[in-house]
């Protein structure tokens, strides 16, 4: 896979981050970044520069003198080891180092080749760095995480590789790789930047996009089961308002629900032929959660677009300070390495996520409920009414599951709180969103593992695979083929965990 600068996608992302391609550097954008280096170095000759012969932070009043000049900038990588919490998964790790690597791209930096290079190469051999959940602000940058990345890069702390938490040099040698050397500012560079709150971003994003499709999939069979009009989805219906994710929702299930013969037309019911009775027995509506997918997923599905566009264009961005600009033949100070756009997405998409999850259990909740639907048992229970219960405890779950994405929706982006002696004096919490965020999606799943299996067990006991849409046919079979129907009560935990992974690794193209 060939990063060139300014062209990643989140396609892109995708297959290095979860398919293992490989990142392979053109020669014309290293060259773009050994001219950023070769101009920093000469022009920091004799020139105050924040960051290469000042301290950092509150302490850039403080002139470092050009013989501590390298020291300074392993300093300021070990000074800023200070993570706390969970380590990150791998993929969250390496999407930060692409992240970071593709900041370094945009020639902007000053940072010597050797860095990206080694960046490509801790990828390219799947060398994941210890970076811990806790440390970030969101404001001078990812400054913890992505310190602890930087320690690894010059040959210090510890790294996992092929399954083992090991000595970063040991594996570094055994790989023939350099530790990274401090040339000018290379230590700042690494660790000044939005790259921690970009690649956790990313990932959200990527499985945003996938539960938004199994919730549009779940949508259309619930809608299947109950045999509901296709009015609610008809494109006439929905282009009268004119939001586009509402409309684009409306056509994936009109397309996800291509060939069912479950879905009825208003027509045929009510509008040719004379209604006498005074109590119509079928539902003229539905309920909301059933009827108005478009208008509730529609949301979702802008926010989603728009979050894209604000990740790609950050991702793409030299999120540095400051900023070596060789065209211009100056250096820049500011603030590029400020979170906040990540932030605010990220607390919009995680608002997105938890209403996804709140669709899902209500909907949940409508197949559950024998006195609503009118057509299944309680709990879709296949067995004894009264000796047997079904999924009845499944639904505790994603009900309190489904609570905690409503309580970790809060934004983050408004809590800044002053640090750094005042000089960080409002702050972004731009990967603290991002990592709520990626709690909100993992509960998502959650609550769509349950969503489904109460959807195969209702397809099961109402016999209508056969009269099902496309789609609708292969994820029943997909799911029935590790998740049998059941009668008899069992532990369901190892079936959700099961369901979970099914849905995770479910490829849609909606």
């Amino acid at each position: 896979m060939k990063i060139t600068l300014k062209q990643l996608q989140l396609s892109q992302v995708k297959q290095i981050v979860f398919d293992g391609e490989r990142v392979e550097l053109e020669r014309g954008v290293m060259d773009n970044v050994r001219e950023g280096f070769d101009f920093l170095k000469k022009f920091s000759d004799e020139k105050l520069i924040y960051g290469i012969n000042t301290g950092f932070g509150p302490m850039a009043q403080y002139r470092v003198s050009d013989e501590f000049r390298s020291r300074l900038q392993y300093n300021l990588i070990r000074s800023h080891c200070t993570g706390t919490g969970r380590l990150l998964p791998g993929s969250l790790v390496r999407a930060i180092m692409l992240a970071r690597l593709n900041t370094f791209l945009q020639g902007y930096s000053g940072v010597h080749p050797e860095v990206v290079e080694r960046l490509a190469d801790f990828i390219n051999h799947d060398v994941t760095p210890l970076v811990f959940e806790h440390g970030s602000v969101g404001a001078s940058g990812d400054l913890v995480q992505l310190a602890h990345i930087a320690l690894c890069l010059i040959g210090e702390g510890e790294v996992i590789y092929r399954g083992e938490r090991r000595p970063t040099r040991e594996v570094m040698e055994g790989l023939g790789l350099a530790p990274v050397r401090m040339h000018v500012r290379e230590g700042l560079a690494l660790a000044n930047g939005t790259s921690a709150m970009t690649g956790i971003g990313l990932v959200n994003l990527i499985h945003a996009k996938k539960l938004l499709d199994l919730s549009i999939v779940a949508s259309c069979m619930v809608n299947e089961i109950t045999a509901s009009f296709d009015d609610y989805f008809s494109a006439e219906l929905n282009r009268a308002k004119l939001h586009p994710g509402q409309a684009r929702v409306a056509a994936k299930m009109r397309e996800a629900l291509s060939g069912t013969r479950r879905t009825r037309k208003r027509e045929e019911f009510f509008y040719r032929q004379r209604t006498e009775e005074e109590y119509i027995k079928d539902k003229v509506q539905e309920y909301y959660s059933l009827r108005c997918v478009p208008q509730i997923l529609g949301p979702v599905l802008d926010e989603i677009d728009n979050a894209e566009r604000v990740l790609i264009d950050e991702v793409n961005s030299a999120s540095d300070n400051p900023i070596v600009d060789r065209v211009a033949g100056n250096v820049f100070h500011g603030g590029n390495f400020h979170g906040d756009y990540v932030s605010f997405e990220m607390d919009k998409l995680k608002i997105a996520l938890t209403r996804l999850a709140m669709l899902a259990e209500r909907q949940m909740n409508y197949l559950f409920h024998d006195r609503i639907n009118n057509i299944l048992p309680p709990f879709v229970n296949l067995g004894v009414k009264g000796l047997n219960y079904g999924l009845q405890a499944a639904q505790f779950t994603a009900t309190s599951t489904t609570a905690e994405c409503q309580t970790l929706s809060n934004p983050m982006y408004v809590h800044s709180i002053p640090n750094n002696n005042d000089n960080q004096d409002i702050v972004s919490m731009g990967a603290n969103a991002a990592q709520i965020t990626r709690s909100i999606a993992e509960n998502a799943y959650q609550v769509l593992a349950i969503h489904f299996m109460a959807i195969v067990q209702a397809i099961e006991y109402l016999k209508i695979q056969g009269e099902l849409s496309v789609i609708g046919r292969e994820v029943y079979g997909e799911i029935r083929a590790f998740f049998p129907a059941f009668v008899e009560d069992s532990p369901l935990y190892e079936e959700i965990e099961r369901v979970i992974h099914y849905l995770k690794e479910k490829e849609l193209s909606l």
